[in-house]
């Protein structure tokens, strides 16, 4: 086997020590060295391990992704050495003889040989944005299982407040649930502080907010209601610090938001997972499969077996999820059609994943080629159709089993 890296090393990451495989060259041609040595994790010792790689002139560094523990060790070797992080999946060594020191030494025979690719890793300023936007993630996951718990011990008291406004936690159910807390049990009083569209509801209102609200109930509707406030005060600070991350990149976010169903948080989400420059990814197809989205192929023996997606970017799937929902909504766009061919063929769960999977394609070429989204159209579909005419007689046999009498007579 042909060697392509001659001075390289594998790293296997742990979380309190790193063992690290070295391989050079030998004095005589054709032979390697090897030389295998353990580093703490503490910075003191990465520099060490660095300055070592350095002098011995390594060319490129693989280290499986372990968890998060091999963030220090490539964050310090990135500027230093070309740095591969390897899927566990594609390094894989024979069973049964496992140890730390031959992992290691696999991992640098990978890396000498040319067998492995490294892994997508962002550079700094979307690592920052990424650790935002997720982090931000976590906060609104936080906020809507407080509001669930909230909900909950209404429930428990009796009140019925979720009947009747489709958000508890607007202004006036709020000031409702405030008014409870602080000792107000006159349904008609606490109905009466409704606004806007509640206000012809009132005798609704009244019959849900009948229960039996009691102190203990306000201890714990205060405790919630402290938790949710602190989480959308630290969410309004995230947003404003992401916006001025966004700062250089505030024209690809405006042509992010042109795709149907991406908001500003969406489109934030995908600048900081995928970033703006796309010569990474060499088609959409391979931004499609990095992130999880495309089907999988598991062929044996002329089966066709499972074909379920690879594991990807959790984080950037969730978001597009949410999207292609939103998306699917829309009125005359060609997410919204292509959703509701594959429903009704698929399910609903699949037709979401491919026009998820369609928003990112679409993101692909608008950060390509730096242009706004060209919606095709919801006839798109009819357009492209192989046969028109045998369409044409399938939609007659559909409207005449319906007991109609059809006449078509083909447009001039």
């Amino acid at each position: 086997m042909d060697t392509l890296v001659a001075r390289c090393a594998g790293i296997d990451v742990g979380k309190a020590e790193v063992v690290v495989c070295l391989r050079v060259p030998g004095r005589r041609a054709g032979t390697h060295r090897t030389e295998v040595r353990t580093f703490g994790t503490t910075t003191r010792s990465l520099l060490e391990l660095r300055d070592w790689l350095v002098a011995e002139r390594v060319t490129r560094v693989g280290m499986e992704s372990t968890g998060h523990y091999w963030r220090p060790v490539f964050y310090l070797l990135e500027d230093a050495v070309e740095t591969w992080l390897v899927n566990p999946q594609h390094i894989k060594n024979v069973p049964g003889r496992k140890t730390d020191v031959s992992d290691a030494a696999w991992i640098a025979q990978m890396i000498e040989y040319g067998l492995v690719r490294p892994s997508f890793v962002p550079d700094k300023p979307m690592r920052r944005l990424r650790d935002l936007t997720r982090y931000r993630a976590s906060l609104i996951h936080d906020r809507t299982r407080q509001v669930q718990r909230l909900h909950n011990v209404l429930e428990d008291a009796g009140i019925k407040l979720s009947l009747v406004a489709s958000d508890i936690l607007g202004v006036s159910g709020r000031a409702m649930i405030t008014a409870l807390v602080r000792g107000e049990r006159d349904p008609r009083r606490l109905a009466e502080l409704a606004l806007g569209r509640l206000r012809p509801k009132i005798p609704a209102l009244i019959e849900a907010l009948t229960g039996r609200f009691d102190d203990h109930h306000a201890l714990l509707c205060r405790l919630m209601l402290d938790q949710i406030e602190g989480l959308d005060a630290a969410v309004a600070h995230l947003d404003r610090q992401i916006a001025e991350e966004m700062a250089p990149f505030r024209v690809q976010l405006q042509r992010l938001r042109t795709i149907p169903g991406v908001g500003l948080r969406t489109a934030e989400v995908i600048i900081a997972e995928i970033g703006v420059d796309m010569s990474r990814f060499p088609t959409p197809g391979h931004l499609s499969s990095w992130a999880g989205l495309c089907p999988g192929q598991h062929e044996s023996a002329g089966k066709r077996r499972s074909g379920r997606t690879r594991k990807g970017d959790s984080w950037l799937c969730g978001t597009l999820g949410e999207a292609a929902v939103a998306a699917a909504r829309t009125k005359n766009t060609y997410l919204a059609e292509r959703y509701r061919r594959l429903a009704r063929r698929r399910g609903a769960k699949r037709a979401q994943l491919a026009v998820a999977r369609s928003m990112l394609e679409a993101a692909w070429h608008v950060l390509t080629y730096d242009v706004d989204y060209r919606d095709l159209g919801a006839d798109h579909f009819l357009k492209i159709a192989r046969n028109p005419q045998a369409r044409a007689n399938r939609l007659v046999r559909d409207l005449t089993a319906l007991g109609y009498q059809v006449q078509v007579t083909k447009a001039a």
